[in-house]
């Protein structure tokens, strides 16, 4: 706990769609709050591809200082300049040991338990659609039992004063956020 603030975790996980092409989809996790910084799909990921990835999820944010991952061949000599390049250091886990980036690992299986199981994937456009606003869920809507039952995003807590509780509809109706509304 003492090392989950300016630390993010990367990885990677395969989706196949109508047609039975595979998509890898690419996401950026802050541990401090598990918050998605980034989701991306390619067809064809590439090391200088999975680089540029990294900037466009931290930008010129200079708190991040460490960085979990794989050793996927995915990330090249490309990716690893990038990553020095921006001053952090990278901490590769063990072969064939997914435990060890336990967060990554758990976040790509809620986003295939809670959304990627419930819809049928028909081109890289849809599911980069799907996962952003499952991102926009995630972070802004959906409850954590290690937040304390927070989002990643904190949330006010709504007094019974405020009104009964109403469910908001999310992902067409896969999810929903409850909150307080006035009668």
């Amino acid at each position: 706990r003492n090392h989950l603030s300016g630390t993010i975790a990367v990885d990677f996980f395969t989706v196949p769609t109508v047609t039975f092409d595979i998509l890898h989809v690419f996401i950026v996790l802050s541990l401090e709050r598990r918050r998605i910084l980034h989701v991306n799909v390619t067809a064809h990921p590439y090391a200088e591809w999975t680089a540029q990835q990294i900037v466009e999820a931290i930008g010129l944010d200079d708190t991040l200082k460490m960085l979990i991952r794989d050793r996927d061949g995915i990330y090249g000599a490309a990716f690893d300049r990038r990553i020095n390049h921006l001053g952090i250091t990278q901490l590769r886990t063990a072969p064939r040991s997914p435990w060890q980036n336990g967060y990554a690992e758990r976040l790509v299986g809620t986003l295939r338990h809670e959304l990627v199981d419930h819809i049928i994937v028909l081109n890289e456009l849809h599911l980069l659609r799907c996962l952003r606003k499952y991102m926009s869920y995630y972070n802004d809507d959906r409850p954590h039992m290690s937040l304390e039952g927070d989002a990643p995003v904190r949330r006010d807590v709504e007094p019974p004063e405020n009104g009964g509780v109403v469910a908001l509809p999310r992902l067409g109706g896969l999810h929903h956020r409850y909150t307080r509304l006035a009668a």
